[in-house]
């Protein structure tokens, strides 16, 4: 069984502007992003990990790197962790997305979906979960745990396929920045450790 620490990058200018970034390069942490990633690896301390994934963007790959010190490891880039392709919705304002006819029927019937010039979020669900079965099959052991920090989307795609959802009510799950979803995964069964955890998000900085 492989535990799987599926866990969002943190606050970046992007979210604070409520602007998509989905692809865009050079969108690093905010202040608030880096003390995030700090409590994050205080917070999994405890935990032993084999190895460290991140989506190659560099909000992820900032996220992991306090993890990663303080474990010893270095962080392994995977391509098929990174965000959604956007398509020509990358780099916009939610406001005015939501605006969009399209966006209805991302909130309602996402299956139905494709963003111009990008992808839809059926293909977006069949990358991630082949990738994280993927990372499950090089890490096997009876107590292997394996953090992987990406994106938003992709880990709601990823724990809707895990619990069996409608992939038309992934929407439903909230993935906060900094927050971590566990799931122990074998080639039997599922089981959700946690999901959506937000200590880090409101952590206090150590003096």
């Amino acid at each position: 069984m492989t535990t799987l620490y599926l866990i969002r990058h943190g606050h970046n200018d992007f979210l604070g502007k409520r602007k998509l970034a989905g692809r865009m390069p050079n969108v690093h942490l905010s202040s608030e992003g880096c003390r995030q990633a700090e409590a994050l690896g205080r917070i999994l301390s405890s935990v032993k990990f084999e190895a460290i994934y991140a989506s190659p963007l560099e909000r992820a790959v900032e996220t992991a790197e306090p993890l990663a010190r303080d474990q010893g490891l270095d962080i392994l880039i995977r391509e098929g962790l990174i965000e959604i392709g956007y398509g020509s919705w990358q780099g916009q304002s939610l406001k005015a997305l939501r605006r969009r006819k399209l966006w209805p029927i991302i909130q309602s019937t996402p299956s139905l979906a494709r963003f111009p010039e990008g992808e839809s979020f059926p293909e977006a669900q069949a990358r991630v979960v082949a990738e994280l079965e993927a990372l499950r099959g090089l890490h096997r052991s009876k107590r292997a745990s394996i953090a992987c920090v990406f994106h938003s989307d992709p880990i709601k795609l990823a724990i809707a396929h895990y619990l069996g959802m409608p992939l038309d009510l992934f929407q439903r799950i909230t993935i906060a920045p900094a927050s971590m979803s566990v799931l122990a995964v074998s080639d039997s069964h599922v089981r959700v450790m946690g999901l959506n955890d937000t200590r880090a998000t409101h952590s206090t900085p150590e003096v």
